[in-house]
């Protein structure tokens, strides 16, 4: 683990440069900030960023320096421009630090002595004055090799490289996601639908090791396609209208997945679909494909019920897909779904 701390931040004078050091922290590879004064408008915005666009960044503000420097029990660094050149201290420090944790003091103005004596390394970038954000970011970057650049993120918010121009797609939440759905002309009778389907893939998500912000717009948004259709094709209808309002794919893919427990290519020719991938294959896609497959309505239906509606179709092959499916997500929740219906429906009741 990698800990900044951010000593002499001053939170009516600081707080932009403060935030940036901050910013650099999480995006070049560090797990967390510590900062000296109390600041909780410096912790909401930092906060908000990782809660935006991914990761398990976290900021404590309000702590003794001193001691969590001195009692530190790792690689402790001190960036200073009275240091040692990075460059010529940076193998060393990956080699003390191996298996080790580390922890980096940024300074602001004048940084008391002590933070000298206590540091295992003082490291210079470069012996001339200049910003600690850039001496921060390229010390992680020496460390790290530029490594730190490849790590990915998952969040609400997901930029997407572009050449010209820039695009962000996001995860809804709950409100965002109810709001797409009144804003395309979703009527009661789907409103009520998903909302069921939402609580039970809410339930079934809590049992597995599932995205459950993933899980929430996915499931609301799974019939935002019977806006436009109410036959096969609303799964792709759905996707469509979601791509338009730049969701993040691993939304759009569960609803674009949902029917069933997915649909195989040599069927969706059949059926006149687009040419893409109709199957469940992450967690939360298969999540949400089933707990709309046990939901008729807005009532909870078993797996027995929903595979004789589909026999009763002539559906055969698909409904043993379901029953597959159910069989996969028993074992993922470590129990099986009818019974989390159950349960539900006993709270709810």
């Amino acid at each position: 683990m990698i800990t900044v701390i951010r000593i002499g931040h001053r939170p009516f004078r600081d707080k932009r440069i403060t935030t940036h050091v901050a910013l650099v922290s999480r995006a070049f590879g560090a797990d967390r900030i510590l900062v000296d004064e109390k600041d909780e408008t410096l912790e909401d915005t930092v906060n908000k960023v990782t809660e935006n666009f991914g990761g398990n960044f976290s900021i404590k503000s309000g702590i003794n320096w001193k001691k969590e420097f001195r009692d530190f029990k790792g690689i402790r660094i001190n960036l200073s421009m009275y240091g040692i050149n990075v460059d010529n201290r940076i193998q060393d420090i990956r080699k003390a630090s191996d298996g080790k944790d580390m922890m980096i003091l940024v300074g602001a103005e004048k940084v008391p002595i002590d933070a000298y004596n206590i540091a295992d390394f003082n490291i210079a970038v470069s012996n001339q004055p200049h910003s600690e954000v850039s001496a921060l970011a390229i010390f992680l970057d020496r460390f790290y090799m530029g490594k730190e650049l490849e790590k990915k993120y998952e969040g609400k918010m997901n930029v997407i490289p572009m050449d010209h121009g820039k695009m962000v797609k996001f995860i809804p939440d709950e409100q965002q996601s109810m709001k797409l759905l009144y804003e395309s002309g979703a009527d009661e009778r789907i409103i009520s639908h998903v909302t069921t389907v939402y609580n039970l893939a809410m339930a079934m998500g809590k049992y597995s090791n599932a995205d459950m912000k993933l899980i929430a717009a996915g499931s609301l948004l799974h019939d935002i396609g019977r806006t436009k259709t109410n036959g096969i094709g609303h799964a792709v209808a759905g996707a469509d209208i979601l791509r338009e309002r730049n969701i993040d794919e691993s939304v759009v893919r569960i609803v674009e997945r949902h029917t069933g427990a997915g649909i195989l290519p040599d069927e969706a020719k059949k059926l006149g679909l687009p040419d893409r991938n109709y199957i469940p294959e992450t967690l939360e896609e298969k999540i949400v494909a089933q707990a709309d497959n046990l939901v008729s309505g807005k009532t909870i239906v078993t797996l027995d019920e929903t595979v004789e509606r589909y026999r009763r179709q002539g559906l055969e092959e698909p409904a043993e897909r379901i029953k597959k499916l159910h069989k996969d997500l028993s074992e993922a929740c470590g129990k099986d779904p009818d019974e989390i219906g159950r349960e539900l429906y006993n709270t709810q009741s």
